[in-house]
């Protein structure tokens, strides 16, 4: 894994120097890591509509065109909570799970979650995608309350936490424009590389 640094860093995705993502991270902030983890995390979790859940265009991908738009994928929606995080000194990196779209058979996507290093539990896994029936996420360390568990074959949960995003999620945002386009054309990997 890389240094702390490389998950404290901006980047196109995680673009926690813009001043609008500056700005709402200074507003969820508070004196405990722990209190802006979690003010962090509920933000993007409940006020962020995920973009397939409300049928919400544009694509959005970068964390300040998340924060503007009000929407996002779960990978786009990670992007936000990670520059939130990082603007607030928090190392966060990004995580990714292989899973089925629809029941125990194939076709697979990748989903994409947070992980944050917590000064009282080190790196601690976060997912913002967005609480509906049937699929809850929550913020309770040490204990990781992600919004999908391993059930099916051919899922997996790849144990690498990225300081970027994949180039495939990246890829896939920036090049369809609507919630539907990127329905039909949800990134997958049967493996990921060492570092993205």
């Amino acid at each position: 894994m890389e240094a702390d640094s490389a998950y404290l860093g901006a980047c196109e995705s995680i673009d926690h120097d813009h001043p609008r993502v500056r700005a709402e991270a200074a507003r969820l902030a508070e004196r405990d890591p722990l209190a802006t983890a979690r003010r962090c995390f509920e933000r993007v979790r409940d006020e962020i509509e995920h973009s397939h859940d409300f049928r919400r265009s544009p694509t959005t991908c970068s964390a300040s065109e998340v924060l503007l738009q009000g929407t996002g994928y779960c990978y786009a929606k990670s992007h936000l909570l990670a520059a939130l995080l990082r603007a607030n000194g928090l190392p966060a990196g990004l995580c990714y799970q292989r899973l089925t779209i629809d029941g125990p058979s194939p076709p697979h996507s990748l989903h994409g979650y947070v992980a944050v290093k917590l000064p009282e539990f080190g790196w601690y896994a976060l997912d913002p995608r967005g609480n509906k029936p049937g699929v809850t996420a929550d913020f309770d360390p040490p204990h990781e309350r992600l919004a999908f568990r391993i059930v099916h074959a051919g899922e997996l949960d790849f144990p690498l936490i990225f300081a970027r995003p994949l180039p495939v999620v990246v890829s896939c945002l920036r090049t369809h424009a609507t919630w539907e386009a990127v329905l039909a054309n949800l990134p997958d990997a049967q493996s990921l590389p060492e570092l993205a």
